[in-house]
């Protein structure tokens, strides 16, 4: 009689791994089919936020001595900085719908199941969130300031209506349609957030060339330096500028990159024949500081 071993009788048990492996590559597909295009086009309008900061100082990131490798090392840092904070609150978020589906006795997921079976109902809430994305573009252009939360809705959906209803109820006729609308609407989610934080870092650009005031936070995770520093002439010992605390933007090609808030100007100067002094990087300024009044 020939014994069987044992690992003939188990074998059984490894049956299941191809599914495990399965069901992790598929969640992998899905989460990259949201995260990839949010990705991307947060880091594409990130830097072009990057661009628009320097040149409110009149001068580009390259002649701040900014390189492709410097800002992409940059932008990647806050891009996973951001997946930290989004992981955080997706986190929470995913807690309090679980918590009002067990509260509402399953029929929150129920009307979830009745709404993504339902073509014009998914399509309808995809093209109601792809509208809401382009407020941030909105507002990038000064058009959603002094606007109430009715306005947003009505302009959301008239915007969602027009352009997205019914292209995304064509894609809900076949799997691939339905998964190449999941990849437009994350698109458009991170273009809308995108613009918002664009935005966001132009307005906090401004208050710092106009006034003078300390970098806020998004400015700081996008890599720009709030670094002041007091100019001497390193020949003579002379300070230069009265005296006044300066913007130190960046050096290139033996030359720093300056603005002077008290003069809103942008300069120029020799690296051999100039002293940095007092460096100062983020300075606490008191609430109401104004470089012009301190010229003054």
């Amino acid at each position: 009689m020939t014994l069987t071993k044992p690992e003939e009788h188990t074998g059984l048990a490894d049956l299941p791994e191809p599914d495990v492996k399965a069901g992790v590559i598929d969640l992998l597909e899905r989460g990259g089919s949201v995260v990839v295009p949010v990705g991307i086009a947060l880091y594409a309008l990130l830097y072009l936020g990057i661009q628009q900061v320097y040149g409110i100082f009149n001068i580009s990131p390259e002649q701040a001595g900014i390189d492709q490798a410097t800002m992409f090392g940059r932008l990647v840092g806050t891009l996973i900085l951001l997946v930290i904070a989004g992981a955080l609150l997706a986190g929470v978020f995913v807690a309090a719908v679980w918590l009002l589906d067990k509260a509402t006795l399953g029929h929150m997921s129920r009307l979830t199941r009745a709404v993504r079976v339902r073509p014009w109902a998914a399509a309808t809430a995809g093209a109601l969130w792809c509208g809401v994305s382009y407020w941030g573009f909105l507002g990038y252009l000064g058009l959603g300031e002094g606007v109430s939360m009715a306005g947003v809705v009505i302009t959301a959906a008239v915007i969602g209506a027009l352009a997205f209803l019914v292209p995304f109820r064509l894609l809900r006729r076949r799997p691939a349609g339905r998964a190449g609308m999941k990849i437009v609407v994350a698109a458009f989610t991170g273009i809308g957030l995108g613009f918002a934080l664009m935005g966001q870092m132009e307005s906090d650009a401004i208050a710092v060339a106009e006034k003078g005031r300390p970098a806020s936070l998004l400015l700081s995770m996008v890599g720009f330096q709030d670094q002041w520093v007091v100019l001497n002439d390193r020949e003579s010992g002379k300070v230069l500028r009265g005296g006044a605390e300066v913007l130190l933007l960046g050096e290139r090609e033996g030359t720093y990159a300056l603005y002077d808030c008290a003069h809103q100007e942008t300069f120029r100067i020799s690296m051999e024949a100039t002293v940095l002094r007092q460096v100062t990087l983020e300075p606490e300024r008191p609430s109401g500081y104004s470089c012009l009044k301190q010229e003054n």
